[in-house]
C-alpha cells in the first residue's frame, strides 16, 4: 500500500539516514531484456548500487538503494554488448530519481518555476534545487494542440527597444500557442498560412501584424480587444486634451505666453507658409533646422493657438500659504514681496524669496485651486 511500484523488487530493510528513509532492495528474478533489441538474457555481467530519490513519505525524503544488475546481450548482431535492468514505474535509464518523483517536481516547477518551487519541495520532503526544478519544467511534454479558431496576436519586449518577439494565444482558452522570434510580417504572415483554421485574429493597431494577416490569414476577421480599444480612445482622448490645454487650462490658471510660445507661433507660421507653396514636409525641416517629426506635428495643427500647452507646476512649499497671499494681494496689490516672504515666514514657511516670486509670476496665488495637468484632466474624462 504505500510503495506499490516495488513489487517487482525484494525488499531487504527499510533504514533511516540522516532524517530520511532510505529502501534498500534488489531486482527480482533472473533475466533481463535488452533495452535495444528486446531479446531476454541470463548472463550476469556484474551488479551496482543505484540511489534513486522517490515521493516523500509523511515530509520525510525517501530513496531506493537498489542493487542493479548489468547483464551480456545473448544476441550476436545487437550493437550493446552489455545493458543494465531497468524496473518499470522505478528506474529510467542516467536518472537517479523514479518516474514519480520526476513527475511531482515537474508539476511543482510549472505551477512556481524555480526558486519558489524549491522551497515548496523542500518543505514536502524533496531536496531540489532551482536549476532542476527547471530542467523539469524543459523536460517535461508540451500538452497537444488543438485548432484555434480565434487567435490573439500582440508583441513584447525581450530586450525593451532593442528587441521584440510576437506572441500568439487561443483566446477561447487564454493560453499561449506559440511564439515567435521577432514582429515582422514574414514570420507572422508564415504562421497564419500553416493555420488555415483560423477565423478571427484580434490584434493591436500595428500595420504589420494587418498586413501580415492579409498575407497569411485572409478569410480571417480582424478585431481589436477591449484593452486596445480602451487604450487607444485613452491616448486619443489625451492629445485631445493637450491640444485644447491652451482653452480649458485658463479656468484655473491665467496662460502667460512667453518667448517659447512666440517662437512656437513663427515656426508654425514658417512651415505652413511653406507648405502653402508646395514645399515638401523634408524640405522644410532642412530649410527651418528642425526635426523631421516637429514640422509634421506643425502641420497637422490648423490654428497656432492648439500648440500652446498649459504649464505643469509641481506642488511647492507656497501651496499652504495661498490664501493668506491672495487675500493680502487683494488688500493691497502693491505690496512687497519682501512684506508677505516675512508674513508667511513668520506662519511657518520655510522656503527661499526666489521661491516665492516665482510662484507669484506665474500667477498661481490668483487661482482657486492646482491647475490640472492634461494627464489628470483626461482621467476625470474617462472615470465613470
Amino acid at each position: 500500500m504505500v510503495w506499490p511500484r516495488l513489487a517487482g523488487l525484494v525488499v531487504e530493510r527499510v533504514e533511516r539516514r540522516v532524517g530520511d528513509l532510505v529502501v534498500v532492495a534488489r531486482v527480482a528474478g533472473s533475466s533481463a531484456r535488452c533495452r535495444w533489441c528486446g531479446k531476454a538474457s541470463r548472463l550476469v555481467h556484474g551488479r551496482y548500487r543505484r540511489c534513486l530519490a522517490d515521493a516523500p513519505l509523511a515530509g520525510t525524503g525517501v530513496f531506493i538503494d537498489l542493487e542493479v544488475r548489468r547483464f551480456r546481450c545473448s544476441n550476436g548482431t545487437c550493437h550493446a554488448a552489455t545493458f543494465a535492468e531497468q524496473v518499470p514505474g522505478v528506474t529510467t535509464p542516467h536518472c537517479r530519481a523514479t518516474p514519480l518523483w520526476q513527475t511531482m517536481v515537474a508539476h511543482i516547477g510549472l505551477a512556481l518555476a524555480g526558486r519558489a518551487g524549491a522551497r515548496l519541495a523542500a518543505t514536502l520532503g524533496m531536496t531540489c534545487g532551482r536549476d532542476t526544478l527547471l530542467r523539469r519544467v524543459r523536460d517535461h511534454p508540451d500538452p497537444p494542440r488543438r485548432e484555434v479558431h480565434v487567435v490573439g496576436v500582440d508583441d513584447f519586449a525581450l530586450r525593451k527597444r532593442l528587441r521584440y518577439a510576437t506572441v500568439l494565444v487561443d483566446m477561447d482558452t487564454r493560453r499561449p500557442v506559440d511564439v515567435l522570434a521577432d514582429r515582422r510580417v514574414d514570420p507572422t504572415a508564415t504562421w497564419l498560412r500553416t493555420h488555415p483554421e483560423i477565423r478571427i485574429v484580434c490584434r493591436d493597431g500595428s500595420a504589420a501584424y494587418a498586413e501580415a494577416i492579409n498575407q497569411g490569414a485572409g478569410q480571417a476577421v480582424q478585431v481589436s480587444d477591449r484593452w486596445h480599444l480602451w487604450k487607444g480612445l485613452g491616448d486619443a482622448t489625451l492629445k485631445e486634451v493637450a491640444t485644447h490645454s491652451g482653452c480649458w487650462a485658463k479656468a484655473t490658471l491665467p496662460i502667460r505666453e512667453g518667448t517659447r510660445a512666440a517662437t512656437t507661433r513663427e515656426r508654425w507660421q514658417y512651415v505652413h507658409d511653406l507648405l502653402d507653396r508646395g514645399v515638401g514636409l523634408g524640405e522644410c525641416a532642412r530649410r527651418l533646422n528642425l526635426s523631421l517629426n516637429t514640422v509634421k506635428r506643425y502641420a497637422r495643427i490648423a490654428q497656432p493657438e492648439r500648440l500652446v500647452r498649459a504649464p505643469a507646476y509641481r506642488p511647492t512649499l507656497v501651496d499652504p500659504y495661498r490664501e493668506h497671499l491672495r487675500q493680502r494681494r487683494a488688500e493691497d496689490p502693491a505690496v512687497p514681496v519682501t512684506r508677505l516672504l516675512a508674513e508667511i515666514t513668520a506662519l511657518g514657511y520655510r522656503g527661499s524669496a526666489n521661491l516665492l516670486v516665482r510662484y507669484i509670476n506665474q500667477g498661481r496665488v490668483e487661482t482657486d485651486r492646482p491647475p490640472i495637468s492634461p494627464r489628470g484632466l483626461t482621467g476625470l474624462i474617462l472615470t465613470r
